[in-house]
């Protein structure tokens, strides 16, 4: 096969799995826009309550969505309590690299060399 025939294979393949809709897309857009799921079938209280209830009251077993929806949620938790301790140790770093600095000149300006003699006596008096 030739490269040129290649490429027209190539073209028709991808220009048949680039087709969309206008309408579908619009209506993407205005599901995203009100701040809705893209797939209407995705949450909802149809797909998020349970398949059947006991009369008795017993609770009903966690579907499959509630489960990975629950290990989601906890995973979020653990990685929001991991950055925020990584976030507070660099600002207590950095804090402390701040005043090691500032005590670090202040100790240089401590160990200057001090006046002495007619000059240590004219400061005195002023």
């Amino acid at each position: 096969m030739n490269n040129l025939t290649g490429n027209k294979i190539l073209k028709t393949i991808t220009g048949l799995r680039s087709f969309s809709s206008c309408s579908a897309l619009f209506t993407k857009n205005w599901r995203v826009a009100r701040g809705l799921p893209v797939n209407r079938n995705a949450e909802g209280i149809l797909t998020d309550g349970p398949d059947y209830t006991f009369l008795d009251g017993r609770p009903t077993p966690l579907l499959h969505k509630q489960k990975l929806r629950m290990q989601r949620q906890r995973q979020l938790a653990e990685q929001i309590v991991t950055l925020s301790s990584e976030l507070q140790f660099a600002k207590d770093r950095y804090q402390k690299i701040q005043k090691e600095e500032q005590e670090k000149r202040q100790e240089i300006l401590n160990n200057r060399l001090k006046p002495k003699g007619m000059m240590l006596q004219k400061k005195n008096l002023s």
